[in-house]
């Protein structure tokens, strides 16, 4: 990793699953560097207005060795790149493309910023060849301006989502569209909910629930440490309401070993259908040619 100048979000953002993961051979790639332009209060990844630019052989470098490391799945995330005019999003699209024409099988799951609202940013991602497109709202409505960095919301959060949907199928591709809450920054039942609510709405797909910790004594205390019940509580809501895989516990954070399974089976599913689904068609035609 070092000696290919990449970054992995375990190590930057002081992830608390690190041991479980890396151990099983898991790792979340950190694209752009590792310096953020936005400061929010739960992040302990380091901060700048000015950070040094995108290194330009990373994308290269990212998809020649995932392509070498004889995995299925990656998580492909980034710091905020408020300094750049796409939002960095060319910069994930060319990593996308590389990786897809190394492996053409291989899974590829970008968690990104919200690119400024930038739709046009969020398209040319949504449309590059990935499979799973991953932006995190963070928390309720109501706690936003307390917990994420001012150029971030909630309404904007949502939107990056819808419109990565949007793109997606009228690209026509199927892209899986997820998000990640943290539970304990003082948020009510009511307010999870409305937003579960609000992210299917926007026909959101996967939905991850995981405790918040705080990662140093200068950033947001905890104010609550949430139930494994209420926990399971939270996730058989979210499977009412039509999400297609949810993780509910305390250690699930976004990009977490545990999901890529359920994730890859979910797909492999869908796509079984859809070529039973085309094999029919196929019968039927040539049956009504026969007629």
């Amino acid at each position: 990793m070092a000696d290919l100048k990449l970054n992995t979000v375990c190590e930057e953002a002081q992830c608390p699953n690190v041991g479980e993961c890396w151990n099983g051979g898991t790792a979340t790639i950190m694209l752009l560097g590792d310096t953020c332009t936005r400061g929010c209060k739960f992040c302990a990844v380091k901060t700048d207005t000015k950070p040094p630019p995108p290194d330009e052989d990373e994308p290269w470098n990212t998809a020649e060795a995932i392509a070498n490391w004889g995995i299925d799945y990656v998580v492909l995330t980034s710091v905020d790149r408020d300094d750049l005019d796409d939002g960095g999003a060319g910069h994930f699209k060319r990593t996308v493309e590389l990786l897809k024409f190394r492996k053409p099988t291989m899974r590829v799951e970008c968690l990104v910023s919200d690119f400024a609202g930038d739709h046009a940013a969020v398209a040319a991602l949504a449309t590059s060849g990935l499979d799973v497109y991953a932006h995190n709202v963070e928390t309720v409505e109501r706690l936003q301006p307390y917990v994420r960095d001012r150029r971030a919301g909630y309404q904007q959060s949502i939107e990056t989502l819808r419109a990565a949907k949007a793109a997606a199928v009228g690209d026509g591709r199927r892209v899986y569209t997820k998000t990640s809450l943290m539970l304990g920054l003082g948020e009510t039942r009511e307010e999870v909910l409305q937003t579960m609510h609000d992210l299917r709405a926007a026909d959101v797909d996967v939905l991850t629930l995981g405790q918040y910790l705080r990662p140093t004594e200068n950033h947001l205390a905890v104010v609550e440490y949430v139930t494994p019940a209420q926990f399971d509580a939270y996730q058989k809501q979210a499977e009412a309401l039509g999400f297609r895989y949810v993780a509910s516990g305390p250690m699930v954070r976004s990009s977490y070993k545990a999901g890529e399974f359920f994730m890859e089976a979910m797909m492999d599913e869908d796509e079984e259908k859809a070529a039973a689904a085309s094999e029919d068609d196929g019968e039927t035609d040539v049956a009504l040619a026969l007629e």
